[in-house]
């Protein structure tokens, strides 16, 4: 046994709060092989429809994937498609007893037409303005019951900019969480960059380093990055900064009074068919692997790994547990 093995193990026992936006996505798969006589288009033959759990929800079943116990937040409206999201929860054998359904908001669709197996359109249904003060305070108290009743391991703040996550929110979460002694993971995007001061992991990709920081540099070298992570903590006190860097790899780095310590790993070469998705399996993978007091290096390269593999899936897909643990074992060759 590998100390991958070992580590992939472990994740079983780890019960993970996961709290953010969640939506459905929603697919037609189909074949082109036409052009419309109505518009420079192509015509998509639909061949099936399918419907997945993306956002903060494709990150509850990449936990689940992984072995471990997720614990879903997050609201969703009172509408048809809140109906649909919360049976393709209960086929995912996913608790919804952290969903609060509001009826101020629809549930965010996100509807991808596929055809020969490429991405041609996408769609956007939702609401992205914050939750309103009653609904805020009902999720809230939801969330709290949560931390207080279950035993949980890690913290993840999956942040879509669709208005779950309000200065408020986040703001109590990390206070709970650090009251509890539980390690915060935050996946940011730009509007409430700033306001996740005093969390453990913070994993933003370059583009969103980039705009929260409003900063501007072109390749991501290992001294650009150092100097691009002082400057964050000088923002907001992270323990640790983790940023994916696409084509380029993944770059970590932990920093205190005794020192700094950091890894710049290259991207695995791979046949890249989507990046849907990947940002929340490299969440989930680096979360369970905080949790099991991995390594900073192992938590980078790991978390890399995974991302890669999801992004030779067309469309949403969760890690596959048996295929992540072969390729880890090989890492470890």
């Amino acid at each position: 046994m590998t100390k991958y093995s070992e580590l992939i193990d472990s994740f079983s026992n780890k019960r993970v709060m996961i709290v953010g936006d969640v939506m459905v996505d929603s697919y037609l798969w189909g074949v082109v092989d036409r052009i419309s006589p109505e518009a420079p288009v192509p015509v998509v033959d639909v061949n099936y429809r399918e419907e997945r759990l993306g956002g903060a929800a494709n990150v509850a079943v990449n936990i689940k994937a992984l072995g471990a116990h997720p614990i879903l937040c997050s609201v969703i409206g009172s509408e048809m498609k809140g109906n649909v999201f919360l049976k393709i929860l209960e086929d995912e054998g996913l608790p919804a007893e952290g969903i609060y359904r509001s009826k101020d908001r629809i549930t965010t669709t996100k509807f991808r037409i596929i055809g020969n197996n490429s991405q041609l359109l996408r769609v956007d249904e939702e609401d992205t303005h914050d939750l309103q003060a009653g609904d805020e305070r009902s999720f809230l108290e939801i969330c709290a019951k949560l931390i207080d009743r279950e035993n949980i391991d890690v913290l993840i703040i999956q942040d879509y900019n669709k208005g779950i996550l309000t200065p408020v929110v986040i703001t109590e979460l990390i206070a709970k969480a650090r009251e509890k002694d539980i390690p915060v993971v935050v996946d940011p995007k730009k509007k409430n960059f700033d306001l996740y001061s005093n969390v453990t992991l913070f994993k933003p990709n370059l583009k969103e380093l980039k705009e929260g920081l409003k900063i501007e540099f072109r390749e991501p070298e290992e001294d650009v990055l150092n100097d691009t992570i002082n400057l964050l903590r000088d923002q907001i006190n992270v323990d640790i900064a983790m940023i994916t860097l696409s084509e380029h790899g993944i770059y970590i780095s932990a920093g205190n009074e005794a020192g700094t310590e950091s890894h710049l790993l290259p991207a695995h070469v791979r046949n890249i068919a989507d990046v849907s998705g990947a940002g929340d399996t490299v969440v989930s993978v680096a979360s369970l692997c905080l949790a099991a007091n991995a390594s900073l290096k192992t938590i980078a390269a790991v978390s890399n790994l995974a991302g890669g593999i999801v992004c030779e899936k067309v469309g949403v897909v969760p890690i596959d547990r048996k295929r992540f643990a072969e390729e880890l074992n090989k890492l470890g060759e």
